[in-house]
């Protein structure tokens, strides 16, 4: 009886593979173009995507650890969010990052007993998904540091995902993500390193060998970012962060991975080149 069940999964395993690569396929031509024409328009648009974005996360995030104060939680954060975006479109990112850690502490006083913690991780982790690139595209050389990021992300994900399943071999971290396997992280970190390079040298940017570097970093912070996601889902016995984006499950299992590399991005632009030039800092060498 158990072998029968094994061999009718074994059959229907192909298709329903099928049905969720079609779907994101589906959900990617819908994304991918709002995610790039909002980078290459900047400014109000750009800085409206990215807010959104952080307030659907964070709303996920407190379905996700069961917080039972969700409408006060959420308009804290939704306020802080349009506040800081705000505050960026004007100029003013000190301002706007103080706001979004008000936020973030509003956030967590605001959340019922025992998920403060909770909360005042996801408030941080909805913040930076606006901060970050916000920060990063406000500036001199923003759109392709955008740019550099998708590239990179997108390529990590794409090749992971396909080289996992056709390579198979150990899993990565199997107690957190099961389908996970070393040879598809190990492809997708070269495979993004060499088209992050690709992009570096395409928009006319110098030390290729330095961006690489950078590039392999990015894809390993993006991979983290994925494995920390799926940590905090099978904490609270979750599939998905939510059924928002068909074929991924929610806009945080979609954007695990960028929230993590554009954060490191930010990180190594800002203490190299302030506030005034973070995009500049992360890409010139």
């Amino acid at each position: 009886m158990a072998r029968a069940e094994e061999r009718a999964e074994a059959r229907t395993r192909p298709q329903a593979l099928g049905r969720e690569l079609a779907l994101r396929i589906g959900s990617a031509l819908v994304l991918v173009p709002l995610a790039l024409g909002s980078a290459y328009l900047g400014g109000a648009a750009f800085l409206a995507v990215w807010a959104a974005a952080a307030a659907i996360v964070l709303w996920e995030w407190a379905g996700l650890v069961g917080e039972p104060r969700q409408g006060p939680v959420l308009a804290a954060g939704g306020a802080a969010f349009l506040g800081a975006a705000i505050l960026f479109a004007l100029g003013r990112p000190g301002t706007a990052l103080g706001l979004l850690a008000l936020g973030t502490a509003g956030v967590a006083g605001l959340a019922g007993s025992g998920k403060k913690s909770w909360m005042l991780a996801g408030g941080a982790y909805a913040a930076a998904m606006l901060a970050a690139p916000a920060l990063l595209r406000a500036a001199e050389l923003g759109f392709e540091a955008i740019l550099l990021l998708f590239a990179v992300v997108w390529t990590t994900d794409v090749m992971a995902y396909f080289a996992g399943r056709a390579l198979a071999g150990p899993k990565l971290w199997p107690a957190v993500s099961p389908s996970k396997t070393w040879s598809g992280a190990l492809a997708g970190a070269a495979a993004a390193t060499i088209v992050g390079s690709a992009v570096s040298a395409l928009v006319g940017l110098g030390h290729i060998g330095i961006l690489a570097l950078v590039c392999a970093m990015l894809s390993i912070a993006a991979q983290a970012g994925d494995l920390l996601e799926s940590a905090l889902k099978r904490r609270f016995g979750a599939k998905n962060a939510s059924e928002l984006v068909p074929g991924h499950g929610g806009l945080m299992d979609r954007l695990d991975g960028f929230v993590a590399a554009a954060a490191l991005a930010c990180l190594l632009g800002v203490a190299r080149g302030g506030f005034v030039a973070p995009g500049r800092g992360f890409l010139m060498w």
